[in-house]
């Protein structure tokens, strides 16, 4: 599948055409016949999305510059989105998205200009996170392939945009704002690349598929060579009309790519999700295979757990509950283990918007190395404002 992304493409081609070709084979009935056209105004919409905070680090110590021992404190902007979002016509949808990021320090040039000052550390400033077009397929109507798919929210994309696994699985986790999910964090997955993909929805209910084609080298860099990644999500609703179990999720994820050729890193994630109104569950299972730079180095294998639960009540009280392991290479003994928990209060708002906050302790342990970093702990007051 990495050397075939032009198969995925003509897929995708084939898809679109079916869908014009049904929403344009309706547009010639008449209103008189029983049809109304569709509102094909072009519109924009803009929004954002804020995750502010205070975290103050309980262990270890660190020493200021005049060598005093210090506990590091700081308010920190950890995204700032901007979401431009809209319609060309019912068909054509496009989302352009800055998120903020802390660059690099620099130096200022002295007033004699002889010397340089302690310049700017960590300023904050934007880049694109997602950039993309989207051709819908609600419209799409008695073709061939009505009765296997149902196309109200299915599409295709073509640009910067959300891979299949990150942004599924924070959707259901909701805590984004407390820090990435897993495979994110552990710099195994991103959230965005650029690409082609295409999102279809099973009829009933009973699940879903987003497969595409990616750069590879996330949103942050460019392409490096001619390597693509070929990424598929599979999603199972077993139950989707039994009412205790209709918020049961089954969900598969590969990602196959290479840093060059013949050097593979592949990943796989197996996920089980749960929602209902009193707790959202996940717990999910990762591999990772890294052949880094050369084909002639060995392949370095990675594996990794995972298991949350959001529990909450009608009026807004949640908690967060998170326990993370990671086994960075198998053929070692080095491992890392985080804890992350605390009580959220989520205000009561019009759909569309949330705004919530979290107080929340995390601890990272660092195990069966020598010499080990030693246990961070740290406390955090994490706000999110999304409108």
């Amino acid at each position: 599948m990495k050397q075939r992304p032009g198969l995925f493409l003509a897929v995708c081609a084939s898809a679109a055409f079916i869908g014009l070709g049904g929403g344009a084979a309706r547009a010639q009935v008449t209103p008189a016949e029983g049809y109304t056209p569709v509102d094909d105004t072009p519109s924009a919409r803009a929004g954002g999305t804020i995750f502010a905070d205070y975290t103050w680090q309980a262990e270890p110590k660190t020493t200021d510059a005049d060598g005093n021992s210090i506990h590091p404190n700081a308010f920190n902007i950890t995204r700032a989105y901007i979401n431009i979002t809209g319609n060309i016509s019912h068909l054509i949808s496009f989302r352009i998205t800055p998120d903020v990021v802390r660059v690099g320090s620099v130096s200022l040039p002295n007033n004699g200009g002889s010397a340089d000052l302690p310049g700017l550390t960590g300023t904050l400033t934007y880049r694109l996170k997602y950039a993309y077009g989207q051709l819908n397929f609600d419209d799409l109507g008695n073709t061939a392939m009505h009765d296997i798919a149902q196309w109200r929210g299915s599409w295709l994309r073509l640009g910067m945009q959300q891979t299949p696994y990150v942004d599924f699985e924070e959707g259901i986790y909701r805590y984004r704002f407390a820090g990435t999910v897993f495979a994110d964090r552990e710099g195994f997955l991103s959230s965005s690349d650029l690409g082609a993909s295409m999102h279809v929805n099973f009829p009933q209910n009973y699940g879903d598929i987003h497969v595409g084609v990616y750069n590879g080298e996330t949103y942050t860099r460019p392409e490096a060579n001619d390597q693509k990644a070929f990424q598929i999500r599979g999603t199972v609703r077993p139950l989707p009309m039994f009412g205790p179990l209709k918020g049961l999720r089954l969900t598969a994820f590969y990602d196959g790519d290479h840093y060059i050729k013949d050097a593979k890193r592949e990943r796989f994630v197996g996920l089980i999700t749960y929602e209902h109104p009193y707790v959202n569950f996940g717990a999910q299972y990762l591999k990772a295979k890294d052949q880094n730079a050369s084909a002639s180095k060995p392949v370095v294998e990675a594996e990794g757990f995972s298991v949350w639960a959001t529990p909450r009540t009608p009026w807004g009280l949640e908690a967060l509950l998170r326990w993370d392991r990671i086994d960075p290479n198998t053929a070692g003994t080095a491992r890392r283990q985080r804890l992350m928990a605390g009580p959220a209060y989520w205000f009561p708002v019009q759909k569309g918007v949330a705004a919530a906050v979290l107080l929340q302790f995390e601890q990272l342990r660092y195990m069966g190395a020598p010499n080990s970093k030693p246990t961070e702990e740290r406390w955090s007051l994490n706000t999110l404002f999304n409108f």
